[in-house]
């Protein structure tokens, strides 16, 4: 029997939207610096924007999911390295897409720019969120069969 009882289901879940809040501050944070520094409404910029964005919050989160959350998964293995980076490019296409096309669609209805903005980052980061936390979970940190 292992010292630790593994972490898993509400609890688990509830670090991990503790690590995605701080991960959400950096990420909005970042993307209205971004716009408030050098405004923009071409969409190849916001792509572009979205992505620093996205890509600063995604290394917050590894170093505290990998320390925290999953801790007694999480072994700094090259192999979980690069499932990480897998997952969180997936991640990224869905906070991508997922603003970009809000973005869209909220233009089309007359929204203001940085409501609209802001209203498609906070759905992207949702949906990105759930997409990550799932494969992290599941695919990154899983733990192995046979083990306790």
């Amino acid at each position: 029997m292992t010292k630790h009882k593994r972490k898993s289901g509400p609890f688990q879940f509830m670090q991990f939207s503790v690590i995605g809040v701080a991960n959400a501050l950096i990420d909005i944070g970042a993307l209205n610096l971004l716009l408030i520094l050098f405004y923009t409404d071409d969409r190849a910029m916001l792509l572009l924007y979205n992505t620093v964005a996205y890509t600063l919050a995604i290394i917050n989160s590894y170093f505290w999911n990998a320390r925290f959350t999953f801790q007694h998964t999480a072994k700094g293995s090259n192999r979980q390295r690069i499932l990480f980076i897998i997952q969180a490019i997936v991640s990224l296409g869905v906070n991508n897409l997922v603003f970009i096309g809000a973005n869209a669609l909220m233009e089309v209805i007359g929204i203001p720019n940085w409501l609209r903005y802001n209203v498609a980052k906070g759905l992207a980061m949702f949906l990105s969120f759930l997409a990550s936390y799932f494969m992290i979970k599941y695919v990154v940190f899983r733990r192995k069969k046979g083990k306790n």
